[in-house]
């Protein structure tokens, strides 16, 4: 490969990954924001016992969906690169009604299993009638869950993030004013409220290319059998994701309280949430590229490779601000009574040093359609992960739950690796290797100063490493892509 072609695609990449960051820092700027007002107008329990919604449901929709968000995607894109019109419109009614059988599936055993539900996730109270009320959210999300694959898989991008932008003002502007009013009492309105504008607004956009025709639809059910077939071990990993979540929030819930599970919330959504939005082009872009070369050894390797150096160049002096600013960020961006999680926070950031190099050879996985190999290495992933989140918390509190989840990402992220290697020959690149023993270290270094008390030299060397980190992702991306020509060239057009 020459070196324009190189630099075009690394620049593709890029492109890509600087498009829906963008999009995800917006939606990190203005969900900050939202959070801010929730923590003062709930404080650590409301946030915890809203956690512990939000879990179920994700569970209860992950266990219902069938897949169909992930394993429509392929089939649609498929489709889509033939350019028959027909077939298209076709698929897309297959994909709806599907989408309609597990909404009334997942809104019917909602409702069926909110006893179970309630004495599971909580240890006090019947919160029965709560999750029957929520029962129709996880009908909406397999609606949105459906019509976003329909986006994806027609490369929608532009349309998906307009989406993503506007709900999450939707999502303060519905929050705040029923948190202000109703308190605790405002939760379930809260979350049944922005999963129906979630719906809606995909709603808006699908239809918009696509509309909907309800001739046939009884005919086309036995149709989406492939595809529900390459969704069942993705449903059966985010049962098992979700599900773990679920525990550990329960485990925290009875051994430490509401408070507790707030405050672990938190942290978890400021550093592993947050942080892992940078990845979302992963799902939107590079996947469907992987996909196209999955029999190729070299190329898979090369796009690979590729993917991780840049999203470990992009997301490294990221996290060496975050730890370092923490101490500020959280109280300022919550309240003073989450100032608890800062040390947890700290050091679970460090796992999205792994996860930015785990997550496009786990994606190899998927391209290569070996759905029982990922499940089981999915599996094995939460498992260690809930038993370290265990352990952690009782040997060492807050604290040891993100040295948990750090260590759980960097045995992940050792299973993945050595899986590749043995099945799919993958190879790691020596610029991989040079990249991470370059930021990786300043990560580390960003977080030992986190332990250095006066305040001077805590600023002085915290903005050293964030600077160094800066200078090295900046001065390889600009070596790498055509970026800075780019740049110059627009800066020249309109000054011209």
């Amino acid at each position: 490969m020459d070196d324009t072609e190189s630099k075009t695609s690394y620049s593709h990449i890029l492109k890509y990954t600087g498009i829906f960051g963008g999009v995800q820092g917006l939606n990190i700027v203005i969900g900050l924001v939202r959070n801010k007002f929730v923590a003062l107008l709930l404080g650590p329990t409301g946030m915890g016992l809203t956690s512990l919604f939000n879990s179920t449901l994700t569970f209860m929709s992950q266990a219902t969906s069938l897949g169909i968000s992930f394993s429509a995607v392929k089939h649609i894109s498929g489709i889509i690169d033939s350019g028959d019109e027909a077939a298209i419109a076709h698929y897309i009614k297959v994909v709806r009604a599907w989408s309609l059988v597990t909404a009334v599936l997942g809104t019917v055993l909602c409702a069926l299993l909110g006893p179970l539900l309630s004495d599971y996730t909580f240890s006090w109270g019947d919160h029965t009638l709560h999750f029957i009320l929520l029962a129709p959210v996880v009908g909406m999300l397999a609606i949105t869950g459906g019509e976003t694959a329909i986006l994806k898989g027609a490369r929608k991008l532009r349309s998906l993030a307009v989406i993503q932008v506007c709900l999450t003002f939707a999502a303060l502007f519905i929050s705040v004013p029923v948190y202000f009013f109703f308190g605790l009492s405002g939760i379930i309105p809260v979350i049944a409220l922005i999963a129906l504008a979630e719906m809606v607004l995909t709603l808006r956009k699908s239809f918009r290319y696509y509309p909907p025709s309800l001739s046939g639809w009884h005919r086309v059910i036995s149709e989406g059998a492939p595809m529900v077939k390459l969704g069942g071990a993705f449903v059966l990993t985010g049962i098992i994701g979700s599900g773990a979540e679920m525990v550990i929030r329960s485990f925290l819930n009875v051994n430490a309280g509401l408070d507790i599970v707030g405050l672990y919330n938190a942290g978890f959504v400021l550093t592993v949430t947050y942080a892992g939005m940078v990845f979302t082009a992963m799902e939107t872009d590079y996947f469907p590229r992987l996909s196209s070369v999955n029999g190729e050894v070299a190329a898979t390797n090369l796009m690979a490779n590729r993917q991780i150096e840049v999203s470990l160049l992009i997301v490294s002096p990221m996290l060496t601000f975050l730890i370092l600013s923490l101490p500020v960020l959280l109280p300022l961006l919550y309240s003073n009574n989450f100032a608890p999680v800062v040390a947890m926070a700290q050091v679970a950031a460090l796992s999205m040093y792994f996860k930015a190099m785990s997550l496009p050879v786990a994606y190899i996985t998927l391209a290569r359609g070996d759905s029982t190999a990922y499940f089981l290495l999915e599996a094995s992933y939460y498992a260690m992960l809930v038993a370290l989140v265990m352990v952690g918390y009782n040997n060492w509190g807050l604290l040891g739950t993100g040295i948990a989840l750090t260590a759980s990402y960097l045995l992940e992220l050792c299973m993945v690796f050595a899986y590749a290697h043995l099945r799919y020959h993958y190879v790691v690149s020596p610029q991989v290797c040079r990249y991470a023993l370059l930021q990786l270290p300043l990560g580390a270094l960003a977080y030992a100063v986190t332990f250095v008390s006066c305040n001077w030299a805590y600023i002085t060397l915290g903005t050293l490493v964030v600077l160094a980190s800066s200078g090295v992702s900046i001065f390889i991306l600009h070596r790498k892509t055509s970026l800075w020509n780019k740049l110059k060239q627009k800066y020249l057009h309109l000054n011209g």
